[in-house]
């Protein structure tokens, strides 16, 4: 006979909840893209994983990427001066075709008195030395502030002046403003993001005596955008607010030099797939694979594979977590074919980025 205690279950606390779906549903395994697809969005450097390589071992990473038909990785973490270069070594140079390289600029200088003319200096040097296009991280918003202590946001005038140089130098800019729209609200309730942020408390930006709102980060992306025409631009994380797709077209609309990744965003765009299908059939040559998902694996692949090119409804957007990472909740993939799939796995970044087309990675 089984019993239950059923003061234990209302006592059960969430955290310690992890129900396992019953779902009967479809579950195809896609082990290589469609297309030999182009990664965007990825972190191949050490800024991020000091003092080692987010990708200990380069012929590993290729091995990898033959066996699931990822023909080119776009690594953002090739920061400036030395550090470019040993990037540049270690990827681009080691592996033509398979990496390319963006710098990062140095925000912080800013609080110099001659802070736009080093940062000027140093985007033209990292071209020099083979830079493919530029990351812009969030801090340029959050943290990085001027002489006068003010926070430098994306529509400051100098940083306008500097990205539009990049334009002219022909550098695409890979830009991250903000954060999930969940970060700036109260950690109470009503947060749908309330575990990721009990574990990682630093991520939480709703405290306005020291950042802006999300609306106004947002804004101030938009105003750089419109006012640099000449520079290509790619909004990292769906234009940096996958919950509102209405947004993202408006800007798309406004502006063709705009375009958008998808990196990092599974979890949004597989609660909306309907919505994202029809933001495709709008502005589908606008629209770049991407994972950011580092170190990269099979798994963080094959489910985007499954999420681009199935029709596979209420599955993990990241198996093996006790707790979904970014949500408790399912995705359902979005189906794309033909034309559409080839521009988003490969087409739209080979055009913007300059690239020949990927040939087929081995079996």
């Amino acid at each position: 006979m089984t019993t239950t205690d059923w003061a234990a279950a209302a006592d059960l606390r969430l955290a310690d909840w992890h129900p396992r779906s019953r779902l009967v549903a479809e579950a195809t395994q896609v082990s290589r893209s469609a297309v030999a697809c182009i990664d965007v969005h990825n972190h191949l450097g050490r800024w991020l994983t000091p003092p080692g390589w987010t990708a200990p071992s380069v012929d590993e990473l290729v091995a990898l990427m033959d066996r699931r038909n990822v023909a080119t990785i776009i690594n953002l973490d090739g920061m400036h001066g030395d550090e470019l270069e040993a990037n540049l070594d270690r990827y681009d140079r080691a592996h033509p075709t398979r990496f390319v390289t963006f710098c990062q600029l140095d925000w912080a200088l800013l609080a110099e008195p001659d802070g736009e003319e080093r940062l000027t200096a140093q985007l033209r040097d990292s071209a020099r030395r083979g830079a493919r296009g530029v990351k812009v991280w969030k801090n340029l918003g959050l943290s990085v502030r001027d002489a006068s202590g003010a926070l430098v946001l994306p529509d400051d005038v100098r940083v306008v002046r500097v990205l539009a140089l990049a334009g002219s130098l022909g550098l695409p800019v890979l830009i991250h403003v903000a954060d999930p729209i969940a970060f700036f609200d109260p950690v109470d309730q009503f947060n749908e993001r309330i575990d990721e942020l009990r574990a990682n408390p630093d991520w939480w930006f709703g405290d306005r005596s020291v950042h802006p709102t999300f609306d106004r980060l947002l804004t101030a992306l938009e105003t750089l955008v419109l006012a640099t025409p000449g520079t290509t631009y790619i909004g990292a994380h769906v234009g940096c607010v996958a919950e509102d797709l209405d947004r993202v077209e408006r800007l798309l609309a406004a502006a063709p030099n705009w375009n958008v990744d998808i990196g990092g965003r599974l979890a949004e765009l597989g609660r909306q797939p309907r919505r994202f299908s029809q933001l495709l059939d709008r502005f589908g040559d606008r629209v770049l694979f991407g994972t950011d998902a580092f170190p990269l694996t099979d798994e963080a692949l094959t489910t985007h594979f499954r999420f681009l090119e199935t029709y596979d409804e209420a599955f993990g957007y990241s198996p093996g977590d006790a707790v979904p990472p970014q949500g408790r909740w399912t995705v359902s993939a979005v189906g794309l074919s033909g034309t559409v799939l080839e521009a988003v796995y490969a087409g739209n970044a080979r055009r913007l980025l300059g690239l020949n087309a990927p040939a087929a990675a081995s079996s």
